[in-house]
């Protein structure tokens, strides 16, 4: 049976880059070796890294605006550690928005480089919404924020005006939904949540924020010297690289970010009516910031999960527990997840439902 997977990462691919992937690895463009044991300095994988980088800038709506793109490693976790390295001003500061586990793990990083202001959390009231009325200093070197958060089930629907950079985490939400990307100086995302396979980390940055930190840099850290060195100043991920390739080529193919969002907001709408109207479940996160990549929700009655795991498991979805230090359930609906998955969801909830209710109703007789 195919599982539906709802797992948050790594995440469920587009059937076609599996299949294009295992092709790669026993043999690669006919070449006669597999991906996973040529040289990365080969044309033919080259080849991948110059178009891979150029697919991001188009599909974002950023060629020719002073971006540029790179795939390194060391997941979205470095990058709380590269970005203050990069772009806080020796004796500076760096604003920066709590929304979640991830965030709060950025906050950590940036402390070891200097002052690190937080203009809003919404961590008193366990991440569920996002917060509002803060006030970014115009003195600080930029605005770190997570677009999506994946623990919470929360998603930043607009983001905030101002005159210094911003830089934005956007690793489980990364293509799925039209926004201005000019206005973010910086993305990163790890590519396991909703762009390919685990060990490749996308950076998008504008150029002319580089080089102004005062700092000393150590080279494996410095986003100039890996644009220097067209993302391949150490061996890269080759893998992971190439399986960005196929499924941002997939995107492509379907109409791009346009055509995907349209895709997400049905099958989130479907499931998040299914989660209102049910009264066996409850959402965690404020309606007005639920996430369309990362549902949250739990049990009303918490006797009613031993046949609910039972129910879901049987119709063959696979990862919908919650995230460990929140319990309850979290269904990711990353970009390759079909509307006819969710169905499945919203059909063994609703049948959750009519159990109980005979139940109920037996009872009362």
């Amino acid at each position: 049976m195919k599982k539906h997977n709802y797992s948050a990462g790594p995440c469920i691919l587009p059937q076609e880059v599996f299949e294009k992937s295992a092709q790669a690895v026993l043999n690669f463009n006919n070449s006669g070796l597999s991906l996973l044991e040529m040289s990365h300095r080969s044309k033919d994988f080259v080849a991948v890294m110059d178009e891979v980088r150029a697919l991001v800038l188009e599909l974002l709506g950023l060629e020719g605006k002073g971006y540029q793109a790179l795939f390194l490693q060391g997941g979205a976790s470095l990058e709380f550690l590269m970005v203050p390295y990069n772009l806080m001003k020796v004796d500076g500061k760096a604003a920066y928005l709590d929304t979640g586990t991830w965030a709060n793990n950025a906050i950590k990083e940036a402390k070891l480089f200097g002052e690190t202001v937080v203009v809003g959390s919404s961590k008193e009231d366990n991440y569920n919404h996002i917060p509002t009325d803060y006030t970014i200093p115009a003195d600080a070197s930029y605005f770190h924020c997570t677009s999506n958060n994946t623990i919470f089930g929360t998603q930043m629907k607009s983001f905030p005006k101002t005159d210094i950079p911003v830089v934005c985490d956007m690793s489980s939400d990364i293509f799925s939904r039209t926004l201005d990307f000019t206005q973010f100086d910086l993305i990163y995302a790890g590519a396991q949540k909703n762009m390919g396979a685990a060990g490749a980390t996308l950076v998008v940055v504008k150029e002319e924020i580089l080089g102004k930190s005062g700092r000393t840099i150590p080279s494996i850290l410095d986003y100039e010297k890996h644009i220097k060195a067209e993302s391949m100043y150490n061996t890269p991920a080759v893998f992971a690289v190439y399986t960005c390739l196929l499924t941002l080529q997939w995107l492509k193919k379907q109409g791009g970010i346009a055509a995907i969002e349209k895709i997400n907001e049905a099958k989130a709408n479907l499931l998040y009516t299914e989660i209102d109207r049910n009264p066996l479940f409850i959402g965690t996160a404020n309606p007005a910031d639920r996430s369309f990549m990362n549902a949250t929700f739990l049990l009303v009655n918490p006797e009613h999960q031993e046949t609910f795991d039972k129910m879901w498991k049987a119709a063959g979805i696979s990862g919908l527990p919650g995230h460990r230090s929140v319990g309850g359930y979290r269904a990711s609906m990353y970009n390759a997840l079909s509307l006819e998955s969710v169905q499945v969801l919203v059909d063994v909830m609703k049948e959750l439902e009519t159990v109980y209710s005979n139940q109920s109703q037996l009872a009362e007789k």
